[in-house]
């Protein structure tokens, strides 16, 4: 058998470690393995190379992907027929897609329309995923975030003043939560709980009033700013910048609020911006095992000829569920959740 492995969509701490492992398990069972460079882009225009040992040694701890990632949509290309040409030129059997919930409902498509024989391993620092506990790549984006806000704590006391910190999170605030939670933020806003700027802003006067004069702000880039008025304005929507999966380029809330904060209470207010750093670099060790675990679930599944699937965290077993599932809806933090992080606003 003959297997293609692509990642898509962004970078992500853990994807050498599904590759490494899906290649592993593939050639110990007598089958090649080929890489498929630069996500569903390499499929549209036959961009391949083989995956031997030689090319997975060492990668385990290395950040990003070797074969390359895109944003790229055959189907807003009009390049399906390209995918399976491409695909039987290169005597493809099976293929093993990497991705969030853009990359993996390109594979559901697939396999629902063309009976595509794919299998898919859940990628996303945003951890929004549904039918899997956790996916690989957020425990480094929360590691990251938190290093970060136990960094500002020692800026904020020394000067009296708010620090923002924007992180990761389009329609899903699970890096702010718990990164927020693990770093002692006084305030969090995420898309799924909007609370108010007026909210906000009540919360940090009660807090300074009392003492200490410092806060710590954690906001997902996705969250709107929301007033007690009604009004709700995304930053960055504005500007109508699409990918090929029709997502606005965001950025630049933790700007607006900063200075929302500072003209309404008048606390000095400053903000950064973590932005990619979140999803760079070494991935750790709990992304390690988890990636490899589900690198080996996918190569299992593909071998079982079992297509259309998806490996999942299900508590602490890998297991396996339907790719239409899995990319059915997001996974937003439930009220409940956000309540443990409110229990220390203020």
């Amino acid at each position: 058998m003959r297997i293609g492995v692509l990642t898509g969509g962004g970078d992500c701490p853990g994807l050498n470690a599904v590759i490494r492992a899906v290649v592993r398990r593939s050639l110990a069972s007598g089958h090649e393995v080929v890489g498929v460079h630069e996500g569903w882009k390499g499929l549209v225009e036959g961009l391949f190379e083989p995956l031997g040992l030689r090319e997975i040694s060492g990668i385990l701890p290395r950040g990003g992907t070797i074969i390359g990632t895109t944003r790229t949509n055959p189907y807003k290309t009009g390049s399906v027929d390209r995918v399976l040409a491409n695909f039987r030129e290169a005597g493809l059997d099976a293929l093993v897609a990497i991705g969030g919930e853009d990359t993996l409902g390109v594979a559901a498509r697939l396999h629902r329309e063309e009976k595509f024989p794919v299998v898919g391993v859940p990628k996303t620092i945003d951890n929004d995923l549904s039918a899997t506990d956790y996916t690989f790549g957020f425990d480094t984006a929360v590691f990251i975030a938190t290093e970060a806000i136990d960094r500002l704590h020692t800026t904020a006391e020394s000067h009296n003043r708010v620090m923002v910190v924007e992180v990761m999170g389009r329609h899903t605030g699970w890096i702010a939560v718990m990164s927020g939670i693990a770093g002692g933020a006084d305030v969090i806003l995420i898309p799924e709980q909007p609370i108010t700027v007026e909210q906000a802003c009540a919360e940090l006067r009660r807090r300074h009033e009392r003492g200490p004069d410092f806060s710590i702000v954690v906001v997902s880039e996705g969250y709107e700013l929301t007033y007690e008025s009604g009004e709700r304005r995304l930053v960055g929507e504005e500007a109508r910048a699409t990918d090929q999966f029709g997502h606005v380029r965001l950025g630049g809330v933790g700007d607006e609020l900063a200075r929302e904060i500072e003209q309404r209470t008048g606390y000095e207010t400053r903000v950064t911006v973590l932005g990619h750093v979140q999803r760079g670099g070494t991935p750790t060790p709990h992304d390690r095992i988890l990636a490899t675990r589900y690198g080996l679930k996918a190569a299992d599944l593909v071998l079982e000829g079992r297509f259309g699937r998806m490996a999942a965290l299900h508590g602490d077993d890998i297991v396996d569920v339907s790719l239409e599932e899995a990319t059915a809806e997001l996974k937003t933090v439930p009220p409940h959740f956000y309540d443990v992080a409110r229990a220390f606003f203020g």
